[in-house]
């Protein structure tokens, strides 16, 4: 793995050469010279994969292998087999949802311009950018906030993840046992992830018990007699027991947050209900959404070559005294926020409601949005934004929403 540590200031006009994932700013550990992307806790999937691999083998060798004398040698074989399948099919679904870029919104290289002055009249007036900004959705009223680290306005339903130090779309939470942000580009392989590793604990559960039972009926006795002459099978009892719990109450869960099109963040965080959430379409589209609807390609490409700086760009604190909306605020407030990330406009909480400006776009229009490099924006090429939006310079989602109604 290629642990990948920020480049000093200095370095910044000799990247030449370098790609994209070794001069990467997030905490993110690529493995493959980028091929892989893992959050920075990618050292528990060697603690998830044998919590999976060897109770299968344990399985294998003292249940299902004793099982073959009692069945056919077809019967005997399969039982083996499904469990060896079902056991590889559970950790490629576990390395699809770890080792992929889960949704991950490039950060902008300098903050935007600002616009708003923040203060009481007279020669000490300070820029301040806006701390939330509107946009309109089918009707509905989304808060997007800026991030002080990727210096971007989030699109709705995103948020910074504090231990990938990303910003990622459709964040659900960031999932230690996987070592990745569950988000939008990996939800749908954790959600088969959990849910084949809750129907793999009930199989070894299930051949288990039946390996007990073929033990009384063989040598007629008692099923606890029976019990103590397999040690390994009450283990295993025991243990995808305690595991069915978890992933199978994890599977749940996540049913009914798919059902609701709702994520564990907005969920926890925010109270919904069938009339204020947004993002509902019904049941049968909200499944549709997860599983029938095409994965939006990365907007990353950890591979390719770092052009060449000039020059380092001066901060802009050092150019006309620019503040962030968020100095001097908490950390946890930053990243994530203290209110909602969306409301309808008589509730808002933005301080600077009159410096609000909303975007109308349609809802099918959030999921086709091409995102505007540093080579874009040199060439000439970004979105065409009305003018009294330039100076925003929000994210490059929200901008390419703005740009298709005005």
């Amino acid at each position: 793995m290629y642990a990948v540590t920020p480049p000093q200031r200095s370095d910044l006009g000799s990247n030449y050469g370098l790609r994209v994932y070794q001069t990467w700013k997030g905490s993110n550990i690529f493995c493959l010279q980028g091929r892989f992307i893992f959050g920075p806790d990618a050292r528990s999937l060697g603690l998830t994969i044998s919590l999976i691999v060897v109770p299968v083998i344990v399985f294998c060798i003292f249940v299902a292998s004793k099982l073959m004398d009692d069945f056919s040698d077809t019967w005997g074989v399969s039982i083996v087999t499904v469990a060896v399948v079902f056991t590889i099919y559970d950790i490629i679904l576990l390395m699809l949802t770890s080792g992929r870029d889960p949704g991950i919104i490039p950060r902008n290289s300098h903050p935007p311009e600002p616009e708003v002055i923040d203060g009481n009249s007279g020669t000490s007036q300070t820029p301040r950018l806006p701390r939330v900004k509107e946009v309109e959705v089918n009707g509905n009223i989304f808060k997007v906030k800026y991030c002080d680290t990727c210096m971007l306005y989030r699109p709705p339903r995103c948020s910074h993840c504090s231990i990938c130090n990303n910003c990622v779309e459709r964040f659900d939470h960031h999932c230690p046992w996987v070592g990745q942000c569950i988000a939008q580009r990996n939800y749908r392989f954790f959600f088969m992830f959990v849910f084949s590793t809750t129907l793999l604990c009930v199989y070894v559960l299930a051949f288990c018990c039946v390996y007990i039972r073929k033990i009384k009926e063989s040598e007629d006795i008692t099923i606890w007699k029976a019990m103590l002459k397999t040690p390994a099978s009450i283990a295993l009892i025991i243990y995808t027991f305690i595991c069915m719990w978890f992933v199978g109450g994890l599977t749940g869960f996540h049913l009914y947050l798919i059902s609701t099109n709702q994520t564990t963040y907005e969920n926890f965080r925010y109270s919904y209900d069938r009339r204020s959430n947004p993002h509902n379409k019904g049941v049968v589209d909200n499944f549709k959404e997860i599983f029938c609807s095409a994965i939006p390609p990365s907007k990353n490409s950890f591979r390719a070559m770092v052009p060449r700086e000039a020059a380092p760009m001066p901060s802009r604190s050092a150019v006309g005294g620019f503040m962030s909306p968020n100095m001097g605020r908490g950390n946890d407030e930053i990243e994530m926020g203290r209110k909602g990330v969306w409301a309808m406009a008589e509730h808002g909480d933005d301080k600077n409601g009159s410096n609000n400006e909303r975007f109308h776009v349609n809802d099918d229009e959030l999921g086709d949005i091409r995102t505007t490099t540093d080579d874009d924006e040199q060439s000439g090429s970004r979105p065409n934004i009305h003018p009294r939006h330039s100076s925003w310079e929000m994210s490059p989602e929200v901008m390419a929403l703005a740009s298709r109604r005005t």
